[in-house]
C-alpha cells in the first residue's frame, strides 16, 4: 500500500467507552503514529433512540485521559445524513440499490417458511429488480426500506491483518438494508443504517486501515461489496479477538468495571492502562513494561494475537503499581490530592504530602488505595474493637502511656522517635512488636504500617499525643 496511513476509531454513544473499544482505539492510534499517519475519531450516533450526550462526553473524556490524541474529529454521523442519502440516491440510479416494500409481517412469514423448510432465514429478494422479472405491485401507504443489491455469485476475499486470508461466499449474504423507511410515504430514503454509513465514512475519510473487534468480521464482506459498488478503494481490515473475563466468558459488567473512566476513578494511571491494554492481544517479545514512545516505535501491525486475551486484574494492578512507584513524589501528591478532593476532603499539595506518598506508595497498586492509607493523617481514625483487644492489652498499656509522655518534648524526628520507643520497651521489658502494634492501632487505626518511627514522624506531634491517650 502506497497511500497515507489513516486509521479511525468509531464508538457508538449508546454507552460509555469500554475496555474493548479503548484497546481498538489504542491499536489504531499506535499504528497511525508508527507510520506517521492520521488517527480519526468518529461517533456513530445513528441509533438516535439510544445515543446520549453523556456517552459522547465520556468517550471524549476517556480518549483524553488515555492521551489518544486524534488528528481529525470528532465527526458525527447524524451530521452527515444528507451525504449518505446522496450516495444512496446515486446507487438507486445505478441499480446497485432498490426499494423494498415488504412489511414486517411479510418478512416474519418469509422467515418462518424458510425455517420450516430447513433453510437459513434470509430475505428472498422478492423486490430485487432482475432482467425480465415482474415486481409486485407497490402497496399503498407502505414506507419502503432501501436494500443493497448484493452480488449473487462469487466470493468476497480479504487478507486480514490479524486472521490472514478470509473468504465468504456471496451466496451466504442477502440484500442488506441500507436505509430505514422515510418519515412519510413520500420520502423514499429514510435514516441510513450502520453498515452503510460506516462504508461511506471510511470512503470519504480515506481510511486506509480498519482495526476493530472480530465481532465485525461478518459485516466486512457486506461492506466490501458496497465499496466495490461505489468504485471505492478498499481499506486493509484487521479484526482483533475479544477480551475475555477471568472465567473465559466475554468481558462484561459482572466481571467488574468495563468502562475506561471507571478505572480512572478507581485510581489507575493512564500510562499503566495504556501499557496493559496494549499487551492484551499484542506483544513485542517478552516486554511487559514499555513507554508510549516504545509502543509507537514497535507497533507495525505485526504480532497481533489471533486468540482472545484474558482480563487479569492482578496483572493490571502489578503494571499500575510499577507506574505509580515510578512517579515523582510531587506528581503523585497531585494525584492523591485529587482523590481526596473527590471525597470532599481538601488536602494541600505540598512537601508533606509528597513525603507521605514516598513512604506508603510501595504498599499500593492505585492512587485510591494510597489515599486510603494516607487518610489517617487527615481524618480521625476509629480502631476496630478486635484490634484494640488484640494489641492494646493491659500488659502494654503502661508502655504506651510511658511513650506518650516521652514524645511530648523530644525532637520530632524519626531518629528521636525511634530512640524513645527503644527506651520504653527496654524500661518495660516488652518486645518491639507489642508496643509497635499497639501504637499503630491507636494512632493509625490499623495494626500494619511501614516502620512505626517513620509513620509517626509525619504526623503532627499533638495528633500522636492525643491518640495515644488511653482512657
Amino acid at each position: 500500500m502506497t497511500r497515507k496511513v489513516r486509521t479511525r476509531i468509531a464508538p457508538s454513544p449508546t454507552g460509555f467507552l469500554h475496555l474493548g473499544t479503548a484497546r481498538t482505539a489504542l491499536f489504531s492510534w499506535a499504528y497511525a503514529r508508527h507510520h506517521g499517519g492520521d488517527f480519526i475519531l468518529r461517533v456513530e450516533d445513528t441509533d438516535e433512540a439510544r445515543s446520549t450526550q453523556e456517552a459522547v462526553d465520556q468517550i471524549i473524556a476517556a480518549m483524553k485521559w488515555l492521551n489518544l490524541d486524534y488528528d481529525e474529529g470528532p465527526f458525527f454521523q447524524m451530521q452527515r445524513i444528507e451525504r449518505y442519502r446522496e450516495v444512496i440516491g446515486q446507487m438507486l440510479v445505478a441499480g446497485s440499490a432498490y426499494p423494498c416494500y415488504c412489511t414486517p409481517a411479510e418478512l416474519d412469514a418469509m422467515r418462518e417458511a424458510q425455517r420450516a423448510r430447513g433453510d437459513k432465514p434470509r430475505y428472498d429478494g422478492r423486490w430485487r429488480p432482475e432482467s425480465g422479472k415482474a415486481l409486485p405491485v407497490v402497496p399503498d401507504g407502505v414506507k419502503p426500506v432501501i436494500r443493497f443489491r448484493n452480488p449473487v455469485d462469487g466470493v468476497v476475499t480479504w487478507d486480514d491483518m490479524v486472521k490472514g486470508p478470509i473468504t465468504i461466499s456471496n451466496g451466504e449474504l442477502d440484500d442488506l438494508i441500507i436505509a430505514r423507511p422515510g418519515a412519510d410515504a413520500a420520502t423514499l430514503i429514510g435514516t441510513p443504517t450502520y453498515n452503510f454509513c460506516v462504508v461511506v465514512d471510511d470512503w470519504d475519510m480515506q481510511i486506509s486501515h480498519v482495526i476493530r473487534g472480530d465481532d465485525h468480521v461478518n459485516n466486512t464482506p457486506r461492506q466490501i461489496n458496497i465499496l466495490h459498488a461505489l468504485g471505492a478503494e478498499l481499506p486493509v481490515y484487521g479484526h482483533v479477538p475479544m477480551i475475555l473475563g477471568p472465567d473465559g466468558d466475554k468481558l462484561s459488567k459482572r466481571h467488574g468495571a468495563v468502562s475506561v473512566t471507571q478505572y480512572e476513578d478507581a485510581g489507575y494511571l493512564p500510562e499503566a492502562m495504556l501499557n496493559y491494554l496494549a499487551r492484551l492481544g499484542w506483544s513485542h517479545g517478552d516486554d511487559e513494561l514499555f513507554s508510549r514512545e516504545q509502543l509507537v516505535s514497535w507497533f507495525d501491525g505485526h504480532h497481533l494475537a489471533k486468540s482472545p486475551a484474558q482480563w487479569d486484574v492482578a496483572k493490571l494492578n502489578w503494571v499500575n503499581g510499577h507506574y505509580l512507584k515510578a512517579l515523582p513524589d510531587a506528581s503523585l501528591a497531585v494525584q492523591v490530592s485529587d482523590r481526596f478532593a473527590a471525597r470532599g476532603i481538601t488536602v494541600p499539595v505540598d512537601d508533606h504530602l509528597a513525603r507521605l506518598c514516598a513512604l506508603f506508595k510501595d504498599r499500593c497498586a492505585t492512587t485510591v488505595e494510597l489515599a486510603e492509607w494516607l487518610a489517617m493523617y487527615f481524618l480521625d481514625v476509629e480502631p476496630r474493637d478486635e484490634d484494640l483487644s488484640a494489641h492494646v492489652t493491659d500488659a502494654v498499656k503502661p508502655a504506651v502511656q510511658s511513650l506518650r509522655e516521652r514524645l511530648v518534648d523530644i525532637e520530632w524526628s524519626k531518629p528521636a522517635i525511634s530512640a524513645a520507643i527503644k527506651e520504653v520497651i527496654t524500661a518495660h521489658g516488652i518486645k518491639m512488636p507489642q508496643l509497635a502494634h499497639a501504637v499503630r492501632v491507636l494512632v493509625c487505626g490499623r495494626a500494619q504500617t511501614p516502620s512505626i518511627d517513620a509513620v509517626l514522624e509525619l504526623f503532627h506531634r499533638e495528633v500522636v499525643i492525643g491518640r495515644l491517650q488511653i482512657e
